[in-house]
C-alpha cells in the first residue's frame, strides 16, 4: 500500500512542475507499452476459496508477478508493467483505476477466479465494460484476442467475452483497453488442481503477455 502511494505522489509532483517522469516519456514516444496488471482482492479480502483450499487472491497475485518477471528475463523489459499491488494487502477499486489513469496506461487487465455454487461449472470468462466509453471496441477486440489464445494455448474452456458494470471496468473505459479475466472456477475440482500447480502460473502469465505482445 505504501508502495503504491509513494509511487501516485512521485507521478503527480512531476507533472504538477511541468516534468515528466520516464515512464510517461517512454508512452508518449511510442517506445513502450504500459500495462497495469491489477491482481484482484487481497489482505482480508480473499476472494473466492478453492475447493482444495487455494485462495482466489494468492492465485492472481502469483500471476501477476510472473507476468512482471517474464516481462523482465524473457520480453527483455518489451513493456512497461506495473502491478496496482504486489504483496498481500488489500487495495481499494478506486486506487486501482486511479493507477492505470495517471500513469496514461494502454492495457488495464484485472486477474480474478471465479466460483460457481454449482460445482461442475467451468471455464474462462473475459469481461469488458457494460458502460460504452472510448476504448469499447479495442477492450473488445483484445478479449476476444485473449480469450480465444487462452482457450487455445492452456486448454481452457471458453465461456465467453461478456459484459458488466464492474468498476475496475467502467473506470477504465475512457483511459486505455481493459478487461477483467476470470482464470477458471474454484469451485470446480479440476480446475481448482489446475491452478494450485506451480508449474502451471507461468504457462498462464506466458499466454497474457505474448497475447498483448501482439496488440
Amino acid at each position: 500500500m505504501v508502495q503504491f502511494k509513494v509511487l501516485i505522489l512521485i507521478i503527480l509532483v512531476l507533472e504538477l512542475f511541468g516534468l515528466h517522469s520516464p515512464v510517461l516519456a517512454q508512452t508518449n514516444q511510442n517506445r513502450k507499452q504500459i500495462i497495469v496488471i491489477d491482481p484482484g482482492h487481497g489482505g482480508k479480502d480473499s476472494g473466492a476459496v478453492g475447493v482444495n483450499g487455494i485462495l482466489e487472491k494468492d492465485v492472481v497475485l502469483k500471476i501477476a508477478k510472473q507476468i512482471v518477471e517474464l516481462n523482465e528475463t524473457v520480453f527483455k523489459n518489451q513493456f512497461e508493467i506495473y502491478l496496482t499491488r504486489y504483496k498481500d494487502t488489500l487495495i481499494s477499486l478506486g486506487d486501482r483505476t486511479k493507477l492505470a489513469k495517471i500513469l496514461k496506461a494502454d492495457v488495464f487487465i484485472s486477474l480474478h477466479c471465479n466460483h460457481s455454487d454449482d460445482p461442475n461449472v467451468r471455464g474462462l470468462e473475459i469481461y469488458v465494460s457494460k458502460k460504452q466509453g472510448k476504448y469499447s471496441r479495442k477492450s473488445i477486440l483484445l478479449a476476444y484476442d485473449l480469450q480465444k489464445g487462452l482457450k487455445k494455448n492452456l486448454g481452457f474452456e471458453s465461456r465467453g467475452v461478456k459484459f458488466a458494470d464492474f468498476q475496475v471496468l467502467r473506470k477504465t473505459v475512457n483511459e486505455c483497453k481493459s478487461m477483467l479475466l476470470e482464470l477458471g472456477f474454484l469451485s470446480n475440482w479440476d480446475e481448482s488442481r489446475f491452478l494450485k500447480k506451480n508449474r502451471v502460473i507461468p504457462s498462464i502469465a506466458y499466454s497474457i503477455i505474448t497475447l498483448v505482445n501482439f496488440l
